[in-house]
């Protein structure tokens, strides 16, 4: 990485990353060379500036050049899962909140030697003898300093029942791999631009690879459960994907429907995250041969903190900050998403306000000050509190679903997660 301070921009540094070569078979490659993005206000926040054009099959090593305002970021990067990460003038990871990390941190740390093997064997299984842009896309999503909460979910479950074998690393990666495949179609699907704070697969390939590639993912993440010789978990995971199949094609029918209810919400929310929470959390106690009673117990407690975690996703959409969320602020609103904190207004909207949101939700027609008059609306109707209080419903009853486990310290953690979820909206 070179280093270099532009004419145009003297207030800037300029980081250039400058590995041309595709990774081939060697998935490792991928991961040593990893790209930084950091935004800043005023400038490109998807740092588009490429070298090549669009059929440029090595773009991707070389393109992007991104610009950093020496004032606000320190010269150093620090990793995490073997992830460079930018830092910020105090030395901690952008978009993270010191004082709401701690649980999150002590699930990694009591997990470390796990994820390691974890993270080894998603390398290895993310390469291609004949089609190197492969691991090139995988790895451009994989190492963009996701927290690895699913796979952490496996295998914390399998230890809280006190398992000791090796087939909870196979389910971890190949749980991974679903949650990796289904953020590659659902750009996609919704046309982003911009995941984890970067671009995405889609915008630096184009939708084809995207698609192929997240198809190769599903089928490594079956090859993956059936090394693991459990039939009741090649049942769960499978079930899982259907599920998640299928809530995305409910959310799609439902899009722009202002008439869209709570209750549908749940449900595609039940499909497109809790399923896989739910399904990580019990095929981690199955695998472990823990009783039934434990069983149900953790699939609940997955299923309640999955739909908290995108209750809160959908909030701070709304009162969070690009930087913290990876995308820019109010983008469900322009992409016309009909999100909990939306559909609690409309129930409680007046004449006028249901107008306002057949005209920018039912039908996309808006203007620049559209997204100011929602928030207003949002805030005018207790729809951002309620969505909140709602969150923390489904986190407490999280919790509570623990209960029914062994009464060992990684469940602490895991109960101390559910309050992690929920303090991202503080």
């Amino acid at each position: 990485m070179d280093a270099i301070v532009p004419q145009d921009r003297p207030r800037h540094e300029q980081i250039a990353v400058r590995h041309h070569q595709p990774p081939g078979q060697d998935a490792e490659r991928s991961f040593k060379h990893a790209h930084v993005l950091v935004q800043r206000k005023g400038l490109d926040p998807l740092g588009r500036q490429k070298v090549g054009g669009a059929g440029d099959q090595q773009r991707i090593g070389g393109a992007q050049k991104l610009f950093h305002d020496p004032g606000k970021l320190r010269p150093c990067c620090e990793c995490v899962h073997g992830v460079a990460m930018a830092c910020d003038e105090r030395g901690s990871l952008m978009g993270m909140n010191e004082n709401v990390s701690k649980p999150l941190d002590r699930l990694s740390a009591e997990l470390a030697g796990d994820m390691e093997r974890v993270n080894a064997l998603i390398r290895s299984r993310m390469a291609s003898r004949h089609a190197p842009r492969i691991p090139e896309v995988t790895a451009h999503l994989v190492e963009a300093g996701g927290k690895r909460l699913r796979p952490m979910l496996v295998l914390a479950a399998s230890r809280l029942c006190g398992y000791e074998g090796e087939a909870h690393v196979l389910l971890a990666a190949a749980v991974e791999f679903i949650h990796t495949a289904t953020l590659l179609h659902d750009d996609v699907v919704d046309e982003s631009e911009q995941r984890r704070g970067r671009p995405t697969a889609n915008l630096l390939w184009d939708n084809k690879s995207s698609v192929l590639v997240g198809d190769y993912l599903f089928a490594r993440s079956f090859q993956l459960m059936a090394e693991t010789g459990s039939m009741e978990v090649m049942h769960i995971l499978s079930n899982a994907s259907a599920t998640i199949a299928e809530g995305e094609v409910l959310q799609l029918t439902a899009a722009q429907d202002i008439t869209t209810t709570e209750d549908t919400y749940i449900q595609i929310v039940r499909g497109k995250t809790a399923a896989l929470f739910s399904a990580a959390t019990e095929a981690g106690a199955v695998v472990a041969h823990a009783d039934k009673t434990v069983q149900q117990a953790l699939f609940g407690y997955g299923d309640a903190l999955g739909i908290a975690f995108q209750i809160v996703d959908d909030l701070l959409d709304y009162s969070g900050s690009s930087t913290t969320i990876g995308k820019n602020v109010g983008d469900d609103f322009r992409e016309r998403k009909l999100t909990l904190p939306v559909i609690k207004a409309i129930a409680r909207a007046d004449a006028t306000e249901r107008a306002f949101w057949e005209r920018t939700i039912g039908k996309g027609q808006q203007d620049e000050a559209d997204l100011t008059t929602a928030l207003e609306i949002l805030h005018r109707r207790e729809a951002l509190d309620a969505s909140r209080a709602d969150a923390i419903a489904w986190a407490e009853r999280a919790k509570t679903a623990l209960l029914a486990t062994p009464d060992q310290p990684l469940r602490q953690i895991l109960s101390d997660l559910a309050d992690f979820v929920v303090s991202r909206l503080s």
